[in-house]
């Protein structure tokens, strides 16, 4: 049954995400603002209230409807420009996490630990358990410490592919011969799902990303596991 969840983003899981989910709120106010005015305007000129000759052919109307989408336009490219700098920005991490795509599973190394990588490949249907998704669970997830600066390196071993976290608001192309970087920090506690979103081939829809969020002190037991 879909519900208004469905409709919208996933849950944010890092401070960034929660100011793009503010700045799509707030540009959606503008344009339905813009739209309403519009329509209204439409409406009244196909029933003749709107005609008048000053308002035709008149120096200050012109100036108003030139003068109002330009403020507009000033009201979405200031908070526009301030989350790009913010995307772009990376902050000395605490923690790196390299990936590599290939056709069609994720591998994954802890750069700063020796001897932590694995590979993540997509959970067949007959091997999920019953608090387990289909088609979007992973047999390794990536275990990642909560506020905690995070740097991910991303690459890819045989064509393009796409290293994608709607809940973290990070999305990174995986070039073969190129190593692209991102940052994020987790601020709670939580399991988060994403997805190669390149074209990459056959089974492109079946390399799927997780990531598990957990405290501090569990991610070095988990640590001292591997």
């Amino acid at each position: 049954m879909a519900t208004w969840m469905n409709l919208s983003f996933q849950d944010a899981m890092s401070p960034l995400m929660e100011q793009l989910i503010f700045f799509h709120d707030h540009t959606i106010m503008i344009l339905t603002m813009i739209t309403v005015m519009v329509a209204y305007t439409m409406i009244m000129l196909t029933k003749n209230l709107f005609i008048n000759r000053f308002l035709l052919e008149g120096q200050t109307i012109e100036f108003i409807w030139t003068l109002l989408p330009a403020v507009t336009l000033i009201f979405i490219a200031l908070p526009s420009l301030h989350l790009l700098y913010l995307i772009d920005e990376v902050n000395k991490p605490l923690l790196t996490l390299k990936s590599i795509g290939h056709q069609w599973y994720w591998s994954y190394e802890y750069s700063d630990f020796n001897n932590i990588e694995f590979d993540s490949y997509m959970k067949p249907t007959n091997e999920l358990y019953m608090n387990e998704f289909r088609l979007i669970d992973v047999d390794n997830r990536i275990i990642l410490p909560m506020n905690i600066q995070t740097r991910v390196l991303v690459t890819a071993a045989d064509v393009l592919h796409s290293w994608a976290m709607p809940s973290l608001g990070i999305k990174i192309d995986a070039t073969p011969g190129r190593l692209n970087q991102g940052s994020f920090k987790i601020n709670r506690p939580g399991i988060m799902f994403g997805q190669c979103s390149e074209i990459c081939g056959a089974n492109h829809s079946f390399m799927p990303i997780v990531i598990e969020s957990v405290p501090l002190k569990n991610f070095i037991k988990w640590l001292n596991k591997n």
